[in-house]
């Protein structure tokens, strides 16, 4: 915008006249004089009078009459999430993190977009591949903004932004990592199904400001269903980090003047 609206003409009116915005902006007596005849009472109790019978769409969705959520096993978009499945009243004992292999080994200021982008869904990654694997053809794949009710595609999509670089693979764009410890290339949600399998526990490095951008939720959702136990970083994002720790991920910060590189971290390392 290259005028100062206070003082400046927005264009020209009728006989070559400057017209300001004070000339086209209401009056606070002409706005009240609006609300007073239009938003009443009645209009409010009409409006919402039926709110919960829902429009013609709405009403037409075939549902079984259960109390809760039926949920439809089939469905790309929406699936129950495994949060609380085997959760106990009580409060499991705190264990050590013991034999836990790094994931990945990543830069400074990695953002929530890096660990869980909200774009396209590539249909050689492994969300793709699931996608593909439920009939879904690469044209309705959508975006992982769009199918954050399924946390299978959702998890998949974890560190798969096509611009993060995980140092354990030097030269290499995109969400892929080494299995260890035979160091073998793979995709980083098949790295950790496979870590899940042999019982190992995860772990992420990092730089500094780890967890910057908009707060995302799905950036410590991802993070705690791919097995990550912990966090370790230079510094975190003050509303990343506590939404790690409110999904069970514990935050860590290295020494001062403690660093990967100061370590030699290449993510051959047990922890």
């Amino acid at each position: 915008m290259k005028i100062a609206i206070p003082k400046d003409p927005t264009g020209t009116g009728k006989g070559g006249k400057p017209v300001y915005l004070k000339d086209l902006w209401p009056s606070n007596a002409e706005i009240a004089k609006n609300v007073a005849k239009y938003v009443t009472a009645a209009s409010f109790k009409k409006r919402y009078a039926d709110v919960f019978e829902g429009d013609a769409f709405w009403r037409s969705i075939k549902v079984k009459p259960t109390i809760t959520y039926d949920w439809d096993n089939g469905s790309t978009y929406v699936q129950n999430p495994p949060y609380f499945a085997g959760m106990k009243s009580g409060f499991a004992a705190i264990e050590d993190i013991k034999g836990a292999r790094p994931l990945a080994v990543l830069g400074d200021s990695i953002t929530t977009d890096h660990i869980s982008p909200a774009g396209s869904i590539k249909k050689d990654s492994p969300a793709g591949a699931y996608l593909l694997d439920h009939n879904v053809t690469v044209a309705d794949f959508n975006q992982y903004g769009t199918r954050r009710g399924n946390h299978e595609v959702m998890m998949r999509g974890t560190f798969a932004n096509i611009r993060i670089k995980n140092e354990m693979v030097p030269g290499v764009e995109g969400g892929v990592t080494k299995h260890m410890p035979k160091g073998e290339v793979m995709p980083i949600y098949d790295a950790a199904m496979k870590y899940r399998k042999e019982g190992t526990p995860l772990i992420v490095v990092g730089g500094k400001e780890y967890g910057t951008g908009s707060s995302r939720d799905w950036a410590a959702k991802g993070t705690i269903l791919l097995g990550v136990k912990a966090v370790l970083v230079e510094s975190f994002e003050r509303i990343h980090r506590s939404n790690l720790v409110g999904m069970g991920v514990m935050p860590l910060i290295f020494k001062d003047g403690m660093t990967r590189k100061s370590l030699n971290l290449d993510g051959s390392e047990v922890f």
